[in-house]
């Protein structure tokens, strides 16, 4: 069969890789850009599974899919390739506050929520520890702040470079005959008309072909994995899936010293900012959530950002002696008025299947996307 993959952003390679090593499969990628540049680019990487308050049904299937994966795929993509991925493998540690924004680290009964999760992840295979303050401090003694009241860690999460890993799909990928169009961009689909779809609603059409700016190319299955992208690829299908941008910017920090305990250098998040260590004494710090307008129009807020540093200062006050090396951006694809991600057939077409809208939690979900789009195809 031949296959088609719109989008090679890290959810685009990872269902490319996962295809790969499926016999009898043709599969082509086109990105009108490079891979890794859009939301992945400017992705933290922090996989928050284990920690997240999931715990039941397709979104904690999901997590705890990937994140079993990702123990296995990191050392197979490296020996395939001889690419280095890196992956902080020290896991999480999510500050509980009296005053914080999250669901479940706000004040001192989020101690006794975490602790019944804990109990729940255990029953599940997974590991979580509390921390009392004290505990935290001995842990990670640069964390000084009169509101934190002590700290959730999950020593089996990771975090690891978005570009490096999707790089890296991208070329174990193509060892495995993968054939990857970059600069080339899907124009329109041949759609069929949508008085067909209004005689026979309950119907399903194949779609043939799409045009790009290299000419049509037919297929037998075609996957929507452009993110953003996929609102006007869906429109033009007579079928859109409104995927809304949501910005976020970030920053590179330089301390020149490692913070805290050398040996034990996890990544911190609290009230939804993320410390990352990058090794010699480098932090990414990251991010803001900005929404779009009516007209979907997004500018970067500097005073967001600069609310993103103080907090970081606010938990972590070793860090106003670091250098600001630079500062990125880049926009989330947000399903509207409905959940994250969006992996399903797309209605009207028994050949067209989406994988997009992954909003924050592209990286952590890319191996159970991939697996779940090759369920379909192989069904």
């Amino acid at each position: 069969m031949n296959v088609v993959i719109i989008g090679c952003g890290v959810v685009g390679a990872a269902i490319a890789y996962q295809l790969s090593q499926v016999k009898g499969l043709n599969i082509t990628v086109f990105d009108q850009n490079q891979p890794a540049q859009a939301s992945t680019g400017a992705a933290l990487g922090v996989l928050m599974g284990v920690i997240s308050h999931k715990i039941k049904g397709k979104a904690w299937q999901m997590r705890q899919e990937s994140i079993q994966r990702y123990e296995t795929l990191i050392p197979e993509l490296e020996g395939i390739t001889g690419r280095k991925i890196p992956c902080n493998r020290q896991g999480i540690v999510m500050l509980l506050s009296e005053d914080s924004e999250h669901p479940l680290a706000s004040g001192v009964e989020a101690i006794t929520e975490w602790e019944q999760l804990r109990e729940i992840r255990k029953a599940q295979g997974w590991q979580l520890a509390v921390w009392d303050k004290d505990k935290l401090q001995k842990f990670c003694p640069q964390i000084n702040h009169p509101t934190i009241i002590g700290a959730v860690y999950s020593p089996q999460d990771r975090q690891l470079n978005p570009t490096a890993l999707t790089l890296a799909f991208v070329d174990a990928a193509q060892r495995n005959g993968v054939k990857f169009k970059f600069g080339v961009a899907v124009n329109n689909k041949q759609a069929p008309s949508s008085q067909l779809i209004q005689i026979l609603p309950r119907f399903t059409e194949q779609l043939k072909s799409i045009e790009t700016s290299e000419g049509t190319v037919n297929a037998d299955w075609f996957i929507v994995a452009a993110g953003l992208g996929s609102t006007a690829i869906t429109a033009q299908l007579n079928h859109k899936v409104h995927i809304r941008p949501v910005l976020g910017q970030a920053l590179y920090l330089s301390l020149g010293r490692i913070l805290g305990n050398p040996d034990f250098q996890p990544v911190i998040t609290g009230n939804d900012i993320h410390l990352v260590p990058m090794g010699s004494g480098d932090y990414w710090v990251g991010a803001t959530v900005e929404f779009p307008n009516d007209a979907d129009e997004i500018f970067a807020n500097k005073e967001l950002l600069e609310s993103l540093q103080k907090q970081a200062l606010a938990f972590c006050p070793d860090l106003a002696s670091a250098k600001v090396v630079r500062t990125w951006s880049g926009l989330r694809p947000r399903p509207e008025n409905r959940p994250a991600p969006v992996i399903d057939k797309l209605p009207g077409f028994s050949n067209v299947l989406l994988a997009t809208g992954h909003y924050r939690n592209g990286v952590l979900l890319a191996p159970a996307t991939a697996l779940a789009v090759q369920n379909m195809i192989i069904s």
